[in-house]
C-alpha cells in the first residue's frame, strides 16, 4: 500500500437510486458523471487533480490538495443546483435525479487492489449516508442537499470566502453506525436536527468542569450531606424540648386528646396498636408528675 497523502473528497449519491429499473439507473448514472464533470470543470480541477471511484449510485472524487476549495464549494453551490433543473425539467417523474453531497479533507491511501484506504474517507461516507442529510434533501427545492466535514469549514467555511458565506452553512451531529459525527449542512437544518450555533450548546461537558450535568439516563449526583446544627441548650426551669422528628417522616401530634394510629384507639393504660405497623421510636408522654 502507498503512503497516505492529503486530498481534497468529494462524495455525490443519487436519492432512491434502488427504487429505478435498469434502464432509468443506467441513464440517471450518465447524468451523475456529467453533473460531476461539470462541477468540477468549473471549479478549474482538471482530470490530472482528480482521481475517480464508482459506487453504482455514487461516485467519490479524490482531488489533489493543490486544488481550489473555496472554487470548488462556489461551482457545488451553483453548477450543481442549475445542472439539476436543466435536467429535471426535461425528464419523466421516474428519471428524477436529486444528489446528496460532502466535501471533507484528510489523508488517503491507494492499496495494491487500486482500492481507497483512511479513517478520513471513513468518516465522509458516513456523513453521506447519514439519515439528517436524507432528511434535508427530502426539503430541499433544488435537488441538493450539501454538507461539508468540520474540517472543511474550519480551515475554508468559516472563513467567509467570496460565494461561499459562511452564514448559510448550520453546525448540525448526525447520527452513524459509528456515533455522532459533526458536521456542517448548508441550507436549513431539517427539523428533528439540531442547530446550535456558536453557543457550544450540546457539546458534552468535560468531566469535573463547572456546569457538569448527568448525561441522559444517568443517576443524579449525590447531594453532599448537611451536618445537623446542635440542639438549642433549654431556658433554666423549663422542660426539654422533645427531638424534632426525622425529615421526611411522619409526625405525631401527642399534646393533646388520645392519639390514633390506622383507626385504633390509644387511651388509658391501652397502648397496643392493631391494623397497622410503628417503626422507630414511639413516645406517648411520661407517668403522671415527671417534669414537675
Amino acid at each position: 500500500m502507498k503512503d497516505p497523502v492529503s486530498r481534497t473528497m468529494l462524495l455525490l449519491d443519487i436519492e432512491k437510486y434502488s427504487d429505478r429499473d435498469d434502464v432509468e439507473q443506467a441513464y440517471l448514472r450518465r447524468v451523475l458523471y456529467d453533473i460531476a464533470d461539470r462541477a468540477l470543470a468549473r471549479a478549474g480541477i482538471d482530470g490530472t487533480q482528480r482521481r475517480r471511484a464508482d459506487r453504482g449510485d455514487s461516485v467519490m472524487e479524490l482531488i489533489d490538495a493543490a486544488a481550489s476549495v473555496p472554487a470548488l464549494l462556489r461551482a457545488l453551490l451553483t453548477e450543481v443546483p442549475a445542472q439539476l433543473h436543466g435536467y429535471n425539467r426535461l425528464a419523466s417523474s421516474s428519471a428524477q435525479i436529486r444528489l446528496r453531497g460532502v466535501v471533507a479533507a484528510g489523508y488517503v491511501a491507494v492499496d495494491e487492489h487500486g482500492g481507497w484506504v483512511g479513517s478520513d474517507l471513513n468518516h465522509a461516507c458516513r456523513l453521506l449516508d447519514a439519515p439528517l442529510l436524507r432528511a434535508a434533501l427530502r426539503e430541499r427545492d433544488n435537488g441538493f442537499a450539501l454538507c461539508v466535514s468540520e474540517g472543511v469549514h474550519t480551515g475554508i467555511v468559516r472563513h467567509d470566502h467570496h460565494g461561499v458565506p459562511a452564514a448559510d452553512f448550520h453546525p448540525v451531529t448526525l447520527t452513524s453506525k459509528n456515533g455522532p459525527l459533526r458536521g456542517w449542512l448548508h441550507g436549513p437544518v431539517p427539523r428533528g436536527g439540531d442547530d446550535h450555533g456558536d453557543t457550544g450548546a450540546g457539546e458534552t461537558p468535560v468531566p469535573g468542569t463547572s456546569g457538569d450535568v448527568p448525561a441522559p439516563g444517568a443517576p443524579a449526583a449525590p447531594r453532599p450531606a448537611r451536618e445537623a446544627p446542635a440542639p438549642a441548650e433549654p431556658a433554666p426551669g423549663t422542660r426539654p424540648a422533645a427531638p424534632a422528628a426525622p425529615t421526611g417522616g411522619v409526625v405525631f401530634d401527642f399534646g393533646g386528646g388520645s392519639p390514633r394510629f390506622g383507626g385504633s384507639l390509644v387511651a388509658g393504660d391501652q397502648h397496643g396498636v392493631s391494623g397497622g405497623q410503628v417503626t422507630g421510636d414511639v413516645h406517648l408522654g411520661g407517668t403522671a408528675g415527671e417534669g414537675a
